[in-house]
């Protein structure tokens, strides 16, 4: 007897919340959209570069670095995107500019698609899901995660490890035996890339990319941590699409930041709707899924509440 595999698209077509007609609009794919958004995000990454060079000799160059860093690490979102090759309709796009998003915030983009297939596919599963964020025990652990100390050091030593060939048995499991040498060779290359740059800023003595790069780039981490947290922290560890994701109402600054994905209950139905099309998607499903009205702070507030509540009873 053979054994029917339920996936978030079948869970949604199984639940009468879009039919096939539909889908397939909502999935038509285009490189003008992206296209357009990138341009505009160009002109947003030299915006808080010119923030940044303007407040050299300022304290304000702190704020200026915070404000760009914001932006760097919003990179992943558009990285994100690239994986599911829903930002362009020319495939070799989406990985190109995947790599160039892997190399500003130190992901390498061939082991983050097949990390993140394994995510969408034991979305929340305790054990199985490999960018499962667990509920904070205490408000020290939820501030911990916070700081982005626990992330850094997790990729850091994860790159290094990768460069030395080295995978973890849960790697292992979702990394198709034929692509261990490739990720090996793409942390090396990472790695030898992030050589030659500081190489050459020692060469020069001309140490510019800390300042608009590096710096911004740990002093916007926490706030990506705290995106994160806003996806699946304190929903249910179960299977279905509609409770274990949370989508997030934001700001348009925000939702430009972050392609889309605060609908990223929507996104996980449907990962193959390009981003654009998520806001649509979002009309269909808001009554099937979790909506969190109060935005990424409403997000937060749920998952402290959760977590007093839990000190409360313990």
């Amino acid at each position: 007897m053979t054994k029917t595999v339920v996936t978030p698209l079948t869970q949604a077509l199984a639940e009468g919340k879009l039919s096939r007609a539909e889908l397939r609009a909502l999935m038509a794919r285009s490189d003008r959209p992206a296209l357009r958004r990138l341009a505009l995000w160009l002109l947003v990454l030299a915006g808080t570069t010119t923030l940044i060079a303007l407040s050299w000799n300022s304290w304000l160059i702190w704020p200026a670095m915070f404000l760009h860093g914001i932006v760097l690490v919003h990179h992943f979102s558009l990285q994100h995107e690239c994986v599911h090759y829903t930002v362009f309709r020319t495939r070799w796009l989406n990985d190109l500019v995947g790599q160039i998003c892997g190399l500003i915030i130190i992901l390498p983009h061939r082991f983050f698609r097949y990390e993140h297939c394994d995510h969408h596919t034991y979305t929340q599963l305790t054990g199985e899901d490999p960018e499962m964020i667990g509920m904070p025990a205490s408000l020290a652990d939820y501030l911990w995660y916070l700081s982005a100390i626990p992330y850094w050091r997790t990729k850091l030593t994860e790159l290094l490890r990768h460069a030395a060939g080295r995978l973890s048995p849960a790697e292992q499991r979702f990394i198709p035996k034929v692509e261990h040498d490739a990720v090996r060779r793409d942390a090396r290359v990472m790695l030898s890339i992030y050589a030659a740059l500081f190489l050459g800023m020692a060469a020069t003595g001309w140490w510019g990319l800390l300042w608009f790069w590096l710096v911004p780039l740990a002093l916007g981490e926490p706030v990506m941590r705290a995106i994160r947290m806003t996806e699946h922290v304190g929903r249910p560890t179960v299977a279905q699409m509609h409770e274990n994701t949370r989508t997030s109402l934001v700001s348009w600054p925000w939702r430009f930041l972050c392609w889309n994905m605060n609908y990223h209950a929507e996104h996980h139905y449907v990962a193959s709707v390009p981003f654009h099309a998520l806001p649509r998607l979002h009309e269909r499903l808001k009554d099937h899924i979790h909506v969190e009205p109060g935005g990424y702070l409403g997000a937060h507030r749920d998952i402290l509440r959760q977590l007093f509540d839990r000190r409360d009873t313990a």
